[in-house]
Formats: structure tokens, C-alpha cells, sequence
């Protein structure tokens, strides 16, 4: 697949272009990016826009979805919306994927050797929750994971990896496969008691953490909320 990205200068989050082959059909992934680089790519490569998929509904994934739509009379895919059965490129089916956790409606998709992975996984991290631990591990060990390790993988936010990278690289993946260990450091976050289990680099910059609070609850937090004594 060809596949062309823009990246929001704040956000950091990505909206793709996707194409088997110019002049046929293509499709959006997400649209919380500038649009201009993508409708360029659009008119460069002459291709038939008609979907756009969305991997969750939060606001710098979703922000042109409307102009999108109205441009291109697009078939939005996502959570409970459209069907993945009606998407082909190049011959190459679609596959959704159910990866809740960092929000309810996630879900990524599967389109030949590319998987669009929303905000669950990313380079050397996780998708954050602080409610729903358990969902996103099992979203990224028994969805994403089981994909083939050449998978190239394309986030939500930031630089795209591969399936066999985060399997051996992501610090979340290492341990959850239990080749590490959880960390025992001690910390705070939000001025209670925690420890700090996993800390990871994570595409702001300010890393990314796995946090037990001494209540017991596990949390995904961006590293800027955890105090480290």
C-alpha cells in the first residue's frame, strides 16, 4: 500500500491517505491532521477517495471528519459504523479490529501487511487509560500482537513501527510478555502513592508510564503526571 501521512503541528496526531495504486480507489484513516498535504497527495495521484476509517472518536483524531465527508461523499467506517466488508484495495480486504481501552469505541484496522493502530499502540508505547487497564493490554497482547511480526504499523500519533519491532522493543509489550520485570520505584501521581511499573519513551516526548496506585489500581499515564521521588 501507499501511504501518505500528516501530522498536526500540536497535537502530534496523524491522518493518512492510503492507496494500492494511482487511479483507484482510496481511503482516508483518521483526519485530525491538516488536510492539505493529503488532498495534494489526493489530486497528484488522481485517486477515488470513498471511505474514511476512524479508529476512535476523540477530537484530534475526528476534527475534519465532517470536511472530508462532504468533499468526497466518504463511507465512514469505525465502531459500530459502516462495515469493513465493503473495503478493497488493490485486492487487499479490510479487517477491524476491537482494541478498546484508551477509549471505548477503538478499534484498528488491518489492510494487507498495514495495520492503523489509532492511539493503542505506538512506538515503544501504550495507549493511556486510567479506568480500563485490562483492556488495553489485552487490546495490544491478543489483537495486535498476533499479528505477523512484519506488520508495519502506523499510529495514532507520531513514527510509524512494525509488529516484530514492539514485540522485542516496547517496554509495555517486554514486560507483559514477562521477559522483564515490573519496576518496584516508588512514586506519586496526582499526590498519591504509586508504583512505577514500566516508563517508556512516548511520542511527546515526556514518556509514558504504568503506575500502580497504592490502592492497587493500574493506570497508562503520560509521564508528566508522575512524580519521581
Amino acid at each position: 500500500m501507499i501511504v501518505h501521512r500528516s501530522m498536526h503541528p500540536d497535537w502530534l496526531s496523524n491522518a493518512y491517505l492510503v492507496y494500492a495504486q494511482e487511479e483507484g480507489d482510496a481511503l482516508f484513516v483518521d483526519s485530525g491532521a491538516p488536510l492539505k498535504p493529503l488532498l495534494q497527495a489526493v489530486e497528484a495521484s488522481r485517486v477515488r477517495p470513498r471511505w474514511l476509517l476512524r479508529t476512535h472518536s476523540h477530537p484530534d483524531h475526528v476534527e475534519h471528519e465532517d470536511e472530508l465527508r462532504r468533499r468526497f461523499d466518504l463511507e465512514l467506517v469505525a465502531a459500530d459504523l459502516g462495515s469493513a466488508d465493503t473495503v478493497s484495495l488493490g485486492g487487499a480486504g479490510l479487517r477491524l479490529l476491537s482494541t478498546p481501552g484508551h477509549s471505548d469505541d477503538g478499534v484498528s484496522f488491518v489492510l494487507g501487511e498495514d495495520c492503523f493502530s489509532g492511539d493503542t499502540l505506538f512506538k515503544d508505547a501504550v495507549g493511556g487509560t486510567q479506568t480500563d487497564f485490562d483492556a488495553v493490554r489485552r487490546s495490544v497482547m491478543e489483537a495486535l500482537m498476533t499479528l505477523p511480526p512484519e506488520t508495519m504499523v502506523y499510529p495514532g500519533h507520531t513514527d510509524e513501527t512494525t509488529i516484530g519491532r514492539e514485540w522485542e522493543e516496547n517496554p509495555f509489550v517486554r514486560v507483559w510478555r514477562g521477559v522483564e520485570p515490573e519496576g518496584t520505584e516508588p512514586c506519586r501521581v496526582g499526590g498519591s502513592g504509586a508504583t512505577l511499573v514500566v516508563w517508556s519513551p512516548d511520542y511527546d516526548g515526556k514518556g509514558k508510564a504504568w503506575v500502580r496506585l497504592d490502592e492497587g489500581r493500574d493506570m497508562i499515564v503520560g509521564g508528566s503526571r508522575v512524580e519521581r521521588r
